[in-house]
């Protein structure tokens, strides 16, 4: 008896040891699985929030009459929408959603309601939303089922709008029309063959819709619907190929748009296409860069356009008839994004970030050029000094390829060679850019890790060249690029080339992944953030709509010669070269990279004997967007980085 009273007593003291412990420690919420991941003390979080409390402010749409605005920003768990009414004036929130929105459109001629999309868990399938400003209250007007829409295209005196849908078989991207004070109206008006198709604009009098077809990064067509016989016409030829056509808008011209390619050049240019000739007049060709997009005003007398130059935006203001233009100089250095004329052509608002602060909206009033900023976001407890600002670096790949990237160096406090975190983009075709670095200022202000962000070969920014440099069979020269960066690190005098972490999201996965295996001996960990571990698994389980898009991209494994390629190349089966500590990131509902991708790496590993961290929100898709798991996710990283690259 007395026995069993210790025991008893002993386990309760072991008890209430665990339940103190775990007071001490950041447990994940309901919708996360976790394995392996080390104990994450409540200290560690405190220290992380001066940096993980910013947020940003981005234009969604400008009100038709008022002087008002729609912007997306995150209050509390998700970005919702907020109305501005003046500059510096309070964010009314008009959503209030768990899950995050992201754009909406205003009904053109008084405003009263908005249309928005927003989906569920990440999966992508954005269902639209009639939203009554007066009342807020929300009416769904799509099916709510396993479709994707979007592209929403007014009418300009308000009756319904053109928009596009996978809902006929979820694949192919068709075009229809609703009334959304009749959502039963919806009716299909072009039917396609694709998932990259889309409305561009829509003429004055309602008759004719420009609409694009995007193969591939390399590649893109115009088409015109007549939109009461619901024929479609090409606008460029069909034939071309590896020609990027895109963004096409009416001009003020009848027979006249305006869009952008890279046709006859290396970069994308700003052309005009006459549509009965056929003939394209280029109006940029100076500017040895990409013109990113553009906006013209609603009478179509007024431009704006912007560069991407060497990853720092550019915005130039254009005269439509004369063609001239000249570059917005007083604006800070940065990256621009969504951007839109007021519809009295008296305004022009647009985003910009820069590497000292998060994405906000200004305003130039046009006759007087004076800027104007409309919002002000917190950075939280961060101040200029905390953060890094991007240098740029160049090295040598193994062909002779130059490639280039932006190196964030840690605070001057830090003395000694410093370890590297390698973050590599997505896309492929995305483009690392000299961005604010947000929360990752922790690793350089903090930990004394260095970032460094590579545009490899297939980037997008550097030429169509470049972009397609790594397609098909020519995959692994990509990852050779890094082998290079590892290279160029070790001649770096203030940098660790035995303490370097590999770190990337969706395509910058599988780059995680390949150089994990490649390169194992000079890298100390990594870290797969919904990352394609087997490119013959991914197409064949990633939804119907982006499929084709990809195997362009990839290459298509329905050929016996390719998918033995892929299959070669593929880091699952390459499993047994890899020999550092890997953590693994993903989104339960990822229609991208679809979740299989990571538990059959997670589980190969695991049986080898590896290292393997993993982390799985079952509220989330192509990565994470709620705050409480974005804050676990990083605090689960900086753990990851103290174990193994620190260590």
């Amino acid at each position: 008896m007395k026995k069993t009273r210790i025991s008893l007593l002993a386990l309760l003291f072991v008890l209430c040891v665990q339940a103190q412990e775990k007071k001490n420690l950041i447990l994940p919420n309901e919708n996360l699985i976790t394995e392996n991941i080390a104990d994450i003390p409540k200290e560690l979080a405190t220290q992380v929030k001066k940096y993980s409390e910013a947020r940003g402010a981005s234009l969604v749409k400008i009100h038709p009459i008022k002087n008002e605005i729609i912007i997306t920003t995150r209050f509390g768990s998700t970005a919702q929408l907020h109305k501005v009414s003046q500059p510096m004036g309070a964010r009314k929130q008009i959503t209030f959603f768990d899950e995050p929105v992201g754009n909406a459109s205003y009904e053109p001629t008084k405003g009263d309601y908005l249309i928005y999309s927003k989906d569920i868990g990440g999966n992508e399938f954005g269902q639209l939303y009639k939203l009554d400003l007066k009342t807020l209250k929300s009416t769904l007007l799509t099916d709510g089922g396993r479709s994707q829409n979007g592209n929403i295209t007014w009418k300009k005196d308000g009756s319904g709008f053109y928009f596009s849908s996978t809902k006929r078989n979820g694949g192919d991207r068709d075009i229809y029309y609703m009334n959304p004070n009749d959502p039963k109206s919806a009716k299909l008006v072009l039917e396609v063959k694709g998932g990259g198709w889309g409305i561009h604009d829509i003429s004055t009098d309602g008759k004719k819709l420009l609409i694009g077809e995007q193969v591939s990064a390399n590649e893109s067509h115009i088409w015109m619907l007549d939109t009461e016989t619901g024929k479609p016409t090409e606008v460029t030829n069909r034939a071309d190929k590896s020609i990027v056509q895109t963004g096409a808008n009416f001009s003020d011209k009848a027979d006249e748009i305006w869009y952008i390619t890279d046709k006859d050049n290396e970069f994308q240019r700003l052309a005009t296409l006459n549509l009965n000739t056929k003939k394209t007049a280029y109006h940029t060709t100076s500017i040895p860069w990409n013109v990113e997009s553009y906006s013209l005003s609603e009478d179509k007398k007024q431009m704006a356009f912007t560069t991407n130059e060497g990853g720092v935006t550019k915005l130039y203001l254009m005269n439509p008839a004369t063609k001239t233009y000249k570059e917005v100089k007083n604006i800070p250095v940065g990256l621009i994004g969504g951007k839109a004329y007021s519809k009295d052509g008296q305004n022009f608002f647009f985003t910009q970030s820069t590497a000292e602060s998060s994405s906000d909206v200004y305003k130039i009033a046009l006759k007087t050029n004076k800027i104007e900023r409309w919002t002000e976001s917190e950075l939280g407890e961060m101040q200029k000094e905390d953060m890094s600002s991007p240098k740029l670096i160049e090295w040598k790949s193994f062909d002779n390829l130059k490639i280039s990237g932006f190196y964030y160096p840690v605070s001057s406090k830090f003395t000694g060679k410093r370890p590297v975190l390698i973050n590599i983009h997505g896309g492929p075709e995305a483009q690392s850019k000299a961005s604010f670095l947000g929360s990752n200022n922790y690793y350089t202000n903090e930990m004394g890790v260095a970032v460094i962000s590579p545009n490899v070969r297939g980037s997008s920014g550097f030429g169509k060249t470049f972009i397609a440099a790594d397609n098909w069979y020519l995959r692994e020269n990509s990852v050779k690029d890094i082998g290079a960066l590892l290279d160029w690190i070790a001649q770096q005098p203030e940098l660790d080339k035995d303490r370097i972490m590999i770190m990337g999201g969706s395509y910058g996965g599988y780059m995680t992944l390949a150089t994990a295996f490649h390169y194992a001996d000079k890298i100390r960990c990594s870290v797969d953030v919904v990352g394609i571990s087997n490119f013959n698994t991914f197409l064949k389980n990633t939804e119907e709509y982006r499929r084709d898009l990809r195997r362009v991209e990839y290459g298509d494994e329905r050929d016996e010669k390719m998918y033995a390629f892929l299959d070669k190349i593929s880091p699952l089966n390459n499993t047994d070269k890899i020999k550092k500590p890997m953590f693994i990131i993903q989104g339960t509902n990822d229609p991208r990279v679809p979740v299989t991708e990571a538990t059959q790496m997670r589980d190969k590993l695991k049986k080898q004997g590896n290292t393997v961290w993993y982390l799985e929100a079952k509220d989330e898709g192509h990565g994470f967007r709620k705050k409480a798991n974005v804050d676990y996710e990083r605090l689960a990283v900086i753990r990851f980085m103290e174990e193994y690259l620190l260590k």
